[in-house]
């Protein structure tokens, strides 16, 4: 078991959060099965013990402390990738019902054995979220829709938005330049039923600067989005 407990212990319980011994049990699972996929597919560059714990582990679950997700939230992670942010979030929060999106099978088939292994109870989807976003058994189906590093906040708010309903949120973690791409994103976020609830600036424990940008879905997303990338691409939803 290469994640240390005191280790673990003590950069979360810095920001008051403490992790039970079944929690750090599973994210020590979760770490064990990320490097060893990590060598047949190309998941993370981060494989040491401290990078894992506070890149991944802490960076997925310190943000949503920042801000109300209600208890028995049905939660979609949208490009999760290796499974962040939401799958350290669901072994902190259980009560969340969770949705992965991929568009890499691979990717599902590594997010479908850390489901069963650390006990996650996800739904694993291999589809691209343009297209997931107008299935009408995803659209507007979800209390929170999330992503991290994923693309720019202009294009991550078409491709999220309409997975989230009606007074739903969509929480985006982004790095230090978050404020930057949110004035850039104003005009989509209109456009597609959103409303800026909240903006944050905080650190991860390295000093790596972080913005949370939590968005209020107050009306339905038009018909017409989510389009194709290149669309997005060619006709960026930009303020002017």
């Amino acid at each position: 078991m290469m994640l240390s407990k005191a280790q673990t212990d003590e950069i979360f319980g810095k920001y008051g959060i403490e992790l039970t011994d079944e929690q750090y049990s599973r994210l020590a699972v979760y770490s064990d099965l990320l490097v060893e996929w990590n060598e047949k597919i190309n998941l993370t560059a981060i494989t040491d013990s401290e990078g894992i714990t506070v890149k991944h582990f802490f960076d997925s679950i310190y943000p949503f402390t920042l801000f109300e997700l209600k208890e028995g939230s049905s939660l979609i992670d949208v490009g999760t990738g290796a499974g962040f942010p939401s799958c350290p979030l669901k072994i902190y929060r259980d009560d969340i019902k969770l949705t992965l999106l991929d568009s890499l099978n691979k990717r599902v088939n590594f997010l479908k054995e850390l489901s069963e292994k650390a006990q996650l109870d996800a739904q694993c989807i291999h589809g691209r979220a343009e297209e997931a976003g107008r299935n009408a058994d995803l659209r507007e189906q979800f209390d929170c829709a999330c992503a991290r590093a994923v693309a720019n906040l202009t294009e991550l708010s078409e491709y999220c938005l309409p997975f989230v309903k009606k007074g739903g949120i969509f929480a985006a973690l982004k790095g230090s330049g978050g404020e930057e791409e949110l004035e850039e994103a104003r005009n989509a976020i209109k456009i597609l039923g959103g409303k800026v609830e909240k903006a944050e600036k905080y650190s991860l424990p390295n000093g790596d600067g972080r913005t949370l940008i939590i968005i209020r879905k107050v009306a339905s997303t038009p018909p017409k989005y989510p389009r194709n990338k290149g669309q997005m691409k060619k006709r960026p939803l930009r303020t002017g």
